[in-house]
């Protein structure tokens, strides 16, 4: 069954509550049961090329329904080049039970002003996603828009990047990353937004408005600031991947947050970079240090409650030795006070580590992890990590096929890592610029990995879990043209939540 909003006709998803649930993440229509957004930014809507359009599966067989901008009920219009759903995420935003889904458009124009960008939250309800009483909020800049401030400005990006949530003290938040923002002078310096609470309060924070050594570096051209988010109910973490220390371009850095806020603004713990304290590598030209992050709750043996958090960091032009760009991921621990602790350094040179790093494999360009049980003491077995390797070749006819790697976020690395690729595991034929690893998602049972580009009959989202064996095959499948799913695509599964 398709249920289409706005481009074409359609009805509801059978209401299986009088009222949402609490409890069950991802959950669009309140029946208990976990849905799928699937993100295709690239597809054609109502003729308008990469218009963008986000697809749900509702879990159960409900059905599915297309969200994009065609529906009169959702703000803007499809404009070619907008890219509706390059950024998810879930959370429960009105606290009603039922999750609400953030979609990010940077490229967004609002009015006359090109790739300035907003970002919707669509609200769930028993009917489904915008089928009930509350409208869709847009976030966006300008003296009368939620996002406030002044005019919104040329390539700001907003909604680059999107995290969302519920903190320890189950209060929602959402993070509005904007790495194009301009602050005076200082052209693509960045800034995120922090929208707490159900009554939507909002600040603008960048690396000038934060506490001196709170984050890596001040305000300078091309930092980037908030092109990556990431967080869990007690931290989160803003990625500035362009970053300058001292002479070394786009080296990169992390700051780091709890959710205590000060009049909405959260509470700044300190900076990760390569020229931190404590902290493994050196600051090289291009390393980009935080082009991707991933976070989980963390309970430290003894612990009696889930308080700290791990944090991985993307590091993909990190060089190893002379293989230029191989690329590493680093794995932080952070205290309850945000105080951090380096865990582990995890490249494929690693001990015991399956496949070898090359020049270009980017080990790192994208991350996603989970803890599957939250409340119980973490270990190698409930603690993983995907990390993207969009650069992988296995052979000379296949460059940039790309691959998958997971790791345990405890303990030694390679104990039990396991590789992915297509034709190993991803059953698609491999083939140049695949580009495997550059969409990844992770629920508590699955690894998601998105393949929108490569062979037509192998583009699709597949569902791994978290302990599958090195070639191991999906459980989970989601394919254009099936199961009530559109035929026609042009990136299907560049963001899957």
């Amino acid at each position: 069954m398709l249920l289409v909003w706005g481009l074409g006709t359609g009805g509801t998803p059978a209401a299986a509550a009088v009222a949402c649930p609490s409890g069950v993440e991802s959950d669009f229509n309140g029946d208990g049961v976990r849905d799928t957004a699937i993100a295709d930014p690239e597809a054609t809507v109502d003729g308008v090329a990469q218009a963008g359009a986000v697809h749900v599966v509702y879990g159960g067989g409900k059905g599915t329904a297309t969200i994009s901008q065609a529906p009169a009920n959702v703000p803007g219009v499809p404009e070619t080049g907008d890219r509706y759903g390059y950024s998810l995420a879930v959370y429960d935003a009105d606290l009603d039970g039922c999750s609400d889904l953030v979609v990010g458009a940077p490229y967004e124009d609002l009015g006359t002003v090109p790739d300035s960008g907003c970002v919707h939250v669509v609200y769930g309800s028993t009917s489904g996603l915008n089928a009930g009483s509350r409208p869709v909020k847009e976030f966006s800049q300008s003296t009368d828009k939620p996002l406030g401030g002044g005019a919104p400005e040329t390539d700001d990006w907003v909604g680059y990047a999107v995290a969302a949530g519920k903190t320890s003290a189950g209060q929602p938040y959402l993070l509005i990353g904007s790495p194009g923002e301009s602050l005076g002078t200082v052209e693509d310096a960045g800034a995120f937004y922090y929208v707490s609470g159900t009554a939507q309060t909002v600040t603008m924070n960048t690396q000038d408005t934060e506490v001196a050594g709170s984050v890596a570096g001040v305000a300078e051209q091309d930092d980037r600031y908030g092109a990556t988010l990431a967080a869990t109910p007690t931290h989160f973490a803003v990625g500035t991947p362009g970053e300058a220390l001292g002479t070394a371009t786009f080296a990169g850095g992390v700051g780091l947050f709890t959710h205590a806020l000060t009049s909405g603004y959260p509470k700044p713990t300190g900076a990760l970079a390569q020229d931190s304290e404590y902290v493994n590598g050196s600051e090289e030209v291009g390393d980009q240090f935080g082009a991707a992050l991933a976070m989980v709750p963390y309970r430290p043996s003894g612990a009696t409650s889930t308080t700290e958090s791990l944090i991985a960091v993307g590091v993909p032009g990190e060089d190893l030795s002379t293989t230029v760009d191989a690329g590493a991921v680093q794995i932080f621990r952070l205290t309850a006070s945000g105080a951090y602790t380096e865990t582990a350094w995890v490249d494929q040179n690693a001990a015991d580590v399956d496949q070898a790093p090359e020049a270009g494999d980017f080990f790192g360009q994208r991350l996603t992890a989970v803890n599957s049980a939250p409340n119980s003491t973490s270990t190698g077995t409930n603690t993983r990590l995907a990390v993207g390797v969009p650069g992988e070749e296995s052979s000379e006819e296949h460059p940039e096929k790309g691959g998958v790697q997971i790791f345990p976020m405890v303990g030694a690395v390679g104990a039990s890592d396991q590789w992915i690729e297509p034709g190993y595991g991803i059953p698609s034929a491999a083939a140049p610029s695949m580009l495997t690893g550059l969409s990844l998602g992770a629920t508590p049972s699955l690894l998601y990995v998105g393949v929108p580009y490569g062979p037509a009959e192998g583009r699709a989202v597949y569902g791994f879990p978290w302990n599958v064996a090195a070639g191991g095959a999906p459980t989970q499948t989601f394919k254009p043209g099936a199961d009530g799913l559109p035929a026609e695509g042009g990136a299907f599964g560049a963001t899957v939540r």
